[in-house]
């Protein structure tokens, strides 16, 4: 039997000394970039390189073929739970080190844009100083676990966010090279080990190679699918009975991202494995993750998700597997599913005398612009009250722990500062969201989130007509096909194609478990809306009682959308 040969990203990691590799020289030397094997580990530590196409494009005009390198810093915020100084502080590296912009993520994190090289070290160093960490935000790791973002205090509520709490403590990496690197004074980066340390010592659940490819976790309720757990490798949704939560389903398998070169590449939802105690499920997680790195692809990264593993093996085989590994049989799954999805936008109670307010970040950028002052708005408030602070996983940010007195306050300061409160904000836009794509992401085909909000100008103006501005679905744009704003489970997804094009998806739901399926291909931006407004005709005139969109386009199917659409247009709908 020939020998297996294991990708490139592998044996990097394999030789890299626990993450170390030539990021210690290289932060030293007068370079304007990393290489590509320190690019490739430098992941794990939470950042990405990335290459401004917009001032590519104008380098080479005057001449100049090289490319504008930066940084994006990633930071990991579990449960997106995060204080006022900590924001503050982020908005100030943003001003500082970055491009003066800050981005809430769709996984409940924070990212910096544009930071350069040389201050890649001081903006790592500064976000542990007020103790949040980039470790683990990205690469072949479990990322920043999500949770209901919700302050209600309630002890389930508590409960979810300490289990948050536990699985991203349990899951970080254990490598001294983040600290060397980022937190102690720099060093060359290729120390030995301490003492013959073990590789069970350095890094007791993942070994020197740690996992075949990013693994994302969740934490969530059946009535509120607020961190679209269908979406995730590996999903902990609590089952609830009066008033307390008596276990977890486990979901695994879930993943959103497709190789448009490699047809074996698809979206895929997380199946229900099992049912356990809520004192089990640190074990039960960790023989998950174990499954994944001793079984998952390492030769092929394109297949290298959990999700290929469970459509290889089948469930009953992955489920065995995972009983071995923990070492006792799992409980089929509760009944219990998901039956609603909140975005906690706008004013409530949180049950302590105190409420929070859901503010809504237009796919999730704080800047200072003409139209819109939302960073400045956000030093106020934080400088005024201190409220707690929530992320989302649509990008929104909930200020948390104020008193009712300060509604007014809050409101008039946002108004000042022209930002659209929440109610303010039309029912299709809050339910939007959009990836970064261009300039910065290597992956990104087209634009997304710099088009969305004038796509979501269009939709509010033809829904108006329609009497349809009070529908809740989803709209999901990406840049390309690689899924980071989940389009494939959403009611109407747009997954860039081609320059200016994109594949309008039908079918998914707001509470997230289903896919949708393909309508069109190649629509170009400008005929987004204008190709849905047939739908949206036939939508209002034969919906079933509470049917929404998105059940609605699965009960028609393509063909017979695309028939209607076709006679709408020749003026026979």
């Amino acid at each position: 039997m020939s020998e297996v040969k294991l990708s490139s990203t592998e044996t990097l990691k394999e030789q890299s000394n626990y993450l170390r590799g030539s990021i210690g020289q290289e932060l030293q030397d007068a370079s304007d970039c990393f290489s590509k094997d320190a690019v490739q580990l430098l992941k794990h530590h939470g950042s990405y390189q990335q290459d401004n196409r917009d001032e590519r494009k104008a380098a080479r005009k005057a001449g100049d073929s090289g490319k504008a390198y930066s940084m994006m810093v990633r930071t990991k915020v579990p449960g997106g739970r995060l204080t006022s100084r900590q924001l503050l502080a982020e908005l100030d590296l943003a001003d500082e080190l970055g491009n003066s912009t800050l981005r809430v993520t769709s996984r409940q994190a924070l990212q910096l844009h544009g930071v350069l090289k040389g201050n890649l070290r001081a903006a790592i160093h500064r976000i542990n100083e007020i103790q949040l960490t980039t470790l683990a935000a990205c690469g072949d790791v479990p990322r920043n676990v999500m949770g209901c973002p919700a302050p209600y205090a309630h002890p389930m509520h508590q409960e979810l966010e300490r289990l948050v709490d536990a699985l991203s403590r349990h899951f970080t990496p254990r490598t001294p090279a983040y600290r060397e690197f980022w937190i102690e004074d720099p060093q060359t980066g290729q120390r030995e080990l301490a003492g013959g340390q073990t590789e069970d010592e350095i890094e007791p659940i993942f070994g020197k190679t740690y996992l075949p490819r990013k693994f994302k976790i969740a934490v969530g309720f059946s009535a509120d699918n607020c961190v679209d757990i269908y979406t995730q490798d590996l999903g902990f949704l609590a089952v609830v009975r009066d008033g307390g939560i008596i276990g977890y389903n486990v979901l695994t398998g879930g993943g959103m991202g497709v190789t448009p070169s490699n047809k074996a590449t698809f979206p895929a939802l997380a199946k229900r494995l099992a049912f356990v105690a809520p004192d089990r499920v640190i074990e039960v997680a960790e023989a998950v993750v174990k499954v994944q790195r001793d079984f998952g692809n390492r030769v092929d990264r394109k297949l290298a998700r959990l999700k290929y593993l469970i459509h290889h093996w089948g469930l009953e085989r992955f489920k065995a597997q995972v009983e071995e590994y923990y070492g006792a049989p799992l409980a089929d799954p509760h009944p219990d599913d998901i039956t609603g999805f909140n975005d906690h936008l706008g004013w409530d109670e949180q049950g302590d005398g105190k409420c929070f307010y859901g503010l809504n970040i237009e796919n999730g950028r704080i800047q200072d612009n003409e139209q819109t002052q939302l960073k400045s708005a956000l030093r106020e408030i934080c400088r005024s009250f201190e409220p707690g602070l929530r992320l989302t996983s649509h990008q929104s940010i909930l200020l948390t722990d104020l008193d009712a007195t300060a509604k007014t306050e809050v409101e008039q300061i946002l108004r000042r500062h022209r930002v659209r409160l929440s109610e303010e904000t039309s029912t299709v836009r809050r339910w939007s969201m959009a990836c970064v794509a261009l300039p910065t992401c290597g992956l990104a085909i087209t634009e997304s989130e710099r088009v969305l909000p004038d796509v979501m100008d269009q939709f509010d103006a033809e829904l108006a007509k329609l009497g349809l501005a009070q529908e809740a679905f989803t709209v999901r744009m990406t840049g390309c096909p690689n899924g980071c704003v989940r389009p494939y489970n959403s009611d109407i997804g747009l997954v860039g194609k081609a320059v200016g094009r994109y594949t309008l998806y039908l079918g998914g739901r707001l509470v997230g478990d289903r896919l949708n399926f393909v309508y069109k291909d190649l629509v170009p931006t400008a005929e987004i809306v204008s190709t849905l407004v047939p739908l949206f005709v036939y939508f209002k005139g034969e919906r079933l009682a509470d049917e929404s969109f998105g059940d609605f386009c699965l009960r028609k199917g393509q063909d017979d959308l695309t028939a209607w659409a076709d006679r709408y247009r020749a003026g026979e709908g």
